[in-house]
């Protein structure tokens, strides 16, 4: 029995939705195909007619999960439009960030793994997300008030993947929550 096209399309669509997340909970050598297709509900060996390989789930996973981290910040920014950038902030350098990779940004939950592997798309895919973050942060930089002290969003950047991968290895909660309540300071303090 043939599948057609749209079934094909939403099998593939559901994979690829499925790996986004477990790649962000486990990373990359952390899960196998097996794995992933059966948490998508089909078998092992449907994959290979869907994708030519893990690395190139590995990719569409990622972009997918930039599309929904994208998702998650433009409704944060509608719940406070009078400071984007606080918004911003206290959404990703969160406790909510930090207790659920699955659904969270790419850059703390990937970038160690991605960093050592030989895979330039998976490489562009990871630099298009961190130059969108850095564009976003300069804007939103640029529209606030001067400050005392100068920020640069790259700095920014670092500070809030770096309390969201710190905040994760943390045994003691009430120092996890500390570090991000203190990263969150620093960066949007008046």
């Amino acid at each position: 029995m043939r599948v057609s096209r749209e079934k094909a399309q939403e099998s593939r669509e559901q994979v690829i939705d499925t790996a986004a997340r477990l790649l962000r909970e486990r990373g990359f050598d952390g899960i196998g195909v097996a794995d992933i297709m059966k948490a998508a509900g089909m078998t092992h060996g449907g994959f290979y007619r869907h994708f030519e390989s893990k690395d190139e789930l590995a990719v569409k996973a990622s972009e997918r999960a930039i599309t929904e981290s994208k998702a998650v910040i433009v409704d944060e920014l509608s719940k406070k439009p009078q400071d984007p950038l606080r918004a911003i902030i206290e959404r990703y350098v969160s406790a909510v960030h930090r207790d659920d990779p699955g659904t969270g940004c790419i850059l703390p939950a990937l970038a160690a793994d991605a960093a050592r592997r030989d895979d330039p798309a998976l490489s562009q895919v990871f630099t298009a997300n961190i130059q969108e973050y850095l564009d976003q942060l300069g804007l939103l930089l640029a529209a606030r008030p001067a400050a005392t002290g100068v920020r640069t969003p790259a700095a920014i950047l670092a500070e809030m993947v770096g309390a969201v991968v710190l905040s994760r290895v943390i045994s003691d909660d009430a120092l996890a929550d500390r570090l991000i309540a203190d990263v969150v300071e620093d960066i949007v303090g008046d």
